[in-house]
């Protein structure tokens, strides 16, 4: 992943996506709450997807520092079948 600066932004539709801000490319992450979950959270969506991220990124940074994940281009795969955890 290029070193370019990251912005999180609340789409009209009410999806909250994480982006490169010098590119108008696909997002590199979409979150997506239900109503039932907006309802809930009141106005906090937005702060819940934040701790989202940074608990991602986090996540994956501590795997390539274990050498567990490498990051390239070439790894990624479109429409992965979903895996339920």
């Amino acid at each position: 992943m290029s070193s370019s600066l990251l912005e999180i932004v609340e789409m009209p539709n009410g999806d909250i996506v994480l982006q490169r801000s010098d590119e108008d490319g696909e997002p590199l992450v979409v979150i997506q709450f239900s109503e039932e979950s907006r309802v809930y959270l009141m106005d906090g969506t937005l702060e819940v997807a934040r701790a989202m991220i940074q608990a991602g990124i986090q996540a994956a940074a501590q795997m390539a520092d274990q050498g567990e994940i490498e990051v390239t281009e070439e790894a990624v795969e479109p429409q992965q079948p979903r895996v339920l955890h």
